[in-house]
Order: C-alpha cells, then structure tokens, then sequence
C-alpha cells in the first residue's frame, strides 16, 4: 500500500507510545506524531489510550475520543481534562503517551481526569493500536458522512452538500496534485465512474488546493469525475484527513460503509465489489 503524508493536521494525535514518522501534525517541534501507517501495521502495535489531546500548556485537554478505543469504552468524553495517568500527574500529552508506553497491551491503566468541576478515576484497559484504516473505520463506518463543506467546483458537477448525494452511491476521495499514490489512483477512479456513473454511482476528488491549480489538473490528466478545491479546509478536517489518498464509500442513504487509505490494487478490487453491492441496493424513499 502506497499512501503520502499530509502537509498539514490541526489536530495531533497522542494515542500510541513509541516515537514514529510524522504523518500529521502542525509541523517541526510539534510534540506528537503518528507512526506510519505501514510500520503500525507491519511492525510492533503499542498500546493505545484512543484521544486526541491538545497541546495547551499546564492541561491535558481531550479533543476527541476515538469511537470504539478503549477510552470510549471506559467512559472518557470529548471535553475531559486528564489529570493523571497511574496516578501520577500529567501536564502535557507527552505525558500521558509516555506512562501508557510503559505498559503492555492487556494492562490496566488508571486515568484521572476533570469533567465539569469534577474529579473521577477510570480503569482503562489498553489494547493494541489499530491501523491507520481502523482507526478511521471506527470513526466513520456505519455514521452518516459528514457534510461537505466550503467546496468550489474545478470541474464537473459538485453537488451542494452530502444531502443532495442521498439515492446516489458516491466516492469521496481526498487528494493533492503533489502525492504520487494518489495519481496511481485516478484511473482506478476515472473507471468506476465511468461504468457505474449511469446506475447511479458519483465519484467526488477533493483537494485542499487553490480551485484553478486542481482545475489545470483535472484536466492535464482528463478526469471524468468531479473535481472540488477545499481551501479552508473545512471538509477534510469533518472527515478527519491525516494522510491521503483517502476514500470514503458511501450508500444511497448516507451511511460510511468503508474507508480506505492509500492505494493498494487488492483493496481497490474489495471496493469495486462493495459498489456493486450497494448500487444494487434499493433506493430509500424520500423522508417527508
């Protein structure tokens, strides 16, 4: 599998405990980053906590937590403030990776930590970290897609937001002119929507590049699905991109049923099954 790192992430990572290649992050002198994706998924897995934290100084602040990680499971909420971590104080997010490193997965790990004005203590059982791909397959399948947001069209038709793709099967697929893998995947994606955009099938690229740079390139490379410039950012940070080429499958109704990250021609052949599969599903009647 082929996948190329993303320039630039708001939100850090700090879910594992061994130093690893930066695959997002704010840039040089960031505390946190990610281990690649194939030295996670070839190499040792540590344990994993599941948050997202943020950097502010003197707190450790929990951005988000990974739906299905053992700290959802424990009963960790977006908003918590970590405190402790066995115990022992923390005040940065390299803190806490650094005590969940010093555990096995299967171990038990006491987090301490504020929620509105109040002090509990939790028993967190850690497992091993996920790949990058279940790791967003956790967070997504089976949720509603996000809403496509602050998109200018490069070429083709963009649809006004994720409702107006409802009775549709689309491909939403993040990119940028500079990733070579994502290049490996462009004809892969020019045929999907070539034979099934007739059943209903819509295939949409976004990049966080200015609209006319993804517009000279769409059509240098003469692509036949819909181009769309997400210069804010907005849409890829809803669909929590951290490496690219990233795609999301999505049904008649809305529903992520996968995700997908770099290109690898055996999981492309998985997902042309999964459209078929879904294109032959029946269209759900209009909501009053």
């Amino acid at each position: 599998m082929f996948t190329s790192v993303r320039r630039t992430f708001p939100l850090l990572l700090a879910l594992f405990s061994v130093a690893g290649v930066s695959v997002a992050g704010g840039g040089p002198g960031d505390p946190h980053t990610l281990p690649s994706p194939t030295s996670i998924s070839l190499g040792h897995r540590p344990p994993w906590l599941g948050v997202e934290m943020s950097t502010a100084a003197s707190t450790v602040p929990v951005k988000h937590v990974i739906r299905g990680s053992p700290a959802d499971h424990a009963g960790l909420r977006d908003g918590d403030e970590i405190a402790k971590v066995d115990n022992q104080t923390v005040t940065s997010a390299s803190d806490v990776t650094r005590l969940v490193g010093a555990h096995a997965v299967g171990d038990h790990v006491d987090v301490t930590y504020r929620r509105a004005g109040a002090t509990q203590t939790v028993s967190v059982t850690l497992t091993p970290r996920p790949s990058m791909d279940d790791i967003m397959r956790m967070e997504y399948v089976g949720t509603f897609a996000p809403q496509l947001t602050s998109l200018a069209a490069a070429s083709g038709t963009l649809p006004a937001s994720i409702n107006a793709l409802r009775g549709k099967v689309a491909v939403i697929e993040f990119w940028a002119t500079w990733c070579g893998p994502c290049q490996l995947t462009m004809p892969v994606l020019d045929g999907w929507q070539s034979r099934y955009g007739a059943q209903g099938l819509s295939v949409i690229g976004i990049t966080t590049e200015p609209v006319q740079l993804a517009a000279n390139f769409a059509t240098q490379k003469s692509l036949h699905y819909t181009i769309a410039s997400d210069s804010t950012s907005a849409t890829s940070v809803a669909f929590g991109i951290r490496s690219i080429p990233t795609l999301f499958i999505v049904d008649k109704r809305g529903v992520v049923r996968d995700v997908s990250m770099g290109y690898d021609q055996a999981a492309n052949t998985q997902i042309e099954t999964l459209l078929q599969k879904l294109l032959a599903e029946p269209t759900p009647q209009a909501t009053p």
